[in-house]
Parts: C-alpha cells; structure tokens; sequence
C-alpha cells in the first residue's frame, strides 16, 4: 500500500499489519483506482506524512480525523490540516476559534499543522486516502487496521499521553485500542466534532489544548506550542 518507505520508527510496530493480506489487498486496490483515472487525495508521496513528521517515541499528542479532505490541493497527509495557500476548511477555523478562546491564541492566516506536527502532535486520519470530491471514499477499504496499529503503538508506551477524540468516529477509533480505558495513564480529552454542524454542541469551551498542556507538564513531557507557524522549506533533493 506504501508509495513512500514507512518511517523507521513506526517500523516495529506497524510491519506486521503491512504484510497481512488485508494491506495487500488495500495496496493492489488502489493501484487499480489510480490505473483507472481516479484522482486520490492525498498524491503520492505525501500519505504517511504524519508518521514522517512525528516518530513514534516523539509523540505527545494523537488528534484522529476520519479521512483526508476531498477537494483540490487541500490533503497533504496531516489531519485537519491544509497546505498554505488553500483557503482553511471550516472545521479548523472551529478549532483555531477554540484555541484562541482557550490558550488567547490567535488564528493564522494559513492551515498548515506542520508546526504541530514536529512537537509531537499526531494528525492521523482514519483513512489516509480518499477519491477526490467522494468524502469517506476510502473507509472501510483497509486502512483503519494499519491506522489502529498506530494508535495502538502510542497506547501501548510507558510514557504518558493526550489522545484527543473529536466526534464518534474517533471515540469510535480509540474504543477498538487497549490501553485507553477508564484506567488509562494517558489523558482521553472527548468532545463534538469541530464541524459547523456539531461544533456548538459542545466542542466550543472543550479547552482541549490547555488541558492537553497542563496533564504533559505535570508528567514531564513538556507543554505544546500550539501556536501555528509557517511550515519549513523542503530541503532540495541531494
């Protein structure tokens, strides 16, 4: 299923499910699409990049999406995250309009997480890849169980954690993960998605991002700078 070489990291962990059937299944049927004409999101190249940016052992924070976004120039590998230049989708405008109520942070004029990205801060989708303009596309095609054994590899380590499930997708995702229960030594922050359509439900005044902070600070892993700062150049192929 890999266009791009799994991160050494996530190596352990994540071998095992890439050489089931299932994964093989996935990485032929998606051949297939894309020897078909079927445009998906995000290109080549670009679909682990959130296990590229953040390692395994450097993970402080798993945000789940369901799976990347659908239109144009939008996916670039990171949940909820856009590239600069592309307009901000309105669920992360939500989530920029939490993060300056609760931690006084004001929005950026861009969407790309990078910057969370290379603290720590997990942006893994459900499905990380999905057929342009047919949102969920790509669920339920094999996937969830590479990205479960994700989710599961940050349970699984003795350092503690915030796992931040936004909406019963990801509620959903974290319940298949031992490790997450109610006698957790990571932190589960749960709360409405940040869609327009549930955001008021009680997303807004959630305060995950403080929350987040003050549990890695009591636990010495050091608080995340969620302000959002452009993304580094790519350095130039050697």
């Amino acid at each position: 299923m890999a266009d791009n070489a799994l991160p050494p990291s996530w190596q352990p962990a994540l071998d095992p499910v890439l050489r089931t059937q299932e994964a093989r299944r996935l990485g032929g049927w998606l051949h297939a699409e894309e020897a078909a004409g079927k445009l998906i999101y995000p290109p080549r190249g670009q679909r682990l990049r959130a296990l590229e940016l953040t390692p395994l052992d450097a993970v402080k924070v798993v945000i789940l999406g369901q799976d990347p976004y659908h239109g144009p120039g939008q996916a670039h590998g990171l949940a909820f995250s856009v590239p600069e230049g592309v307009r901000t989708p309105p669920s992360l405008v939500n989530i920029y309009k939490e993060l300056e109520a609760d931690l006084g942070i004001k929005a950026p004029r861009h969407g790309n997480l990078e910057s969370w990205a290379r603290q720590g801060v997990l942006l893994l989708n459900n499905a990380l890849t999905v057929q342009a303009g047919q949102a969920g596309s790509h669920q339920n095609r094999g996937w969830e169980a590479i990205t479960d054994a994700a989710v599961a590899a940050v349970a699984q380590r003795a350092e503690p954690c915030v796992f931040i499930l936004w909406g019963g997708h990801a509620r959903k995702k974290a319940a298949r993960v031992p490790g997450l229960g109610a006698d957790s030594h990571h932190l589960v922050l749960t709360s409405p998605h940040p869609s327009p359509l549930s955001a008021h439900a009680g997303f807004f005044g959630s305060r995950p991002f403080s929350k987040a902070n003050a549990f890695l600070d009591r636990h010495g892993r050091g608080a995340i700078d969620w302000q959002v700062v452009t993304a580094p150049a790519e350095a130039p192929p050697a």
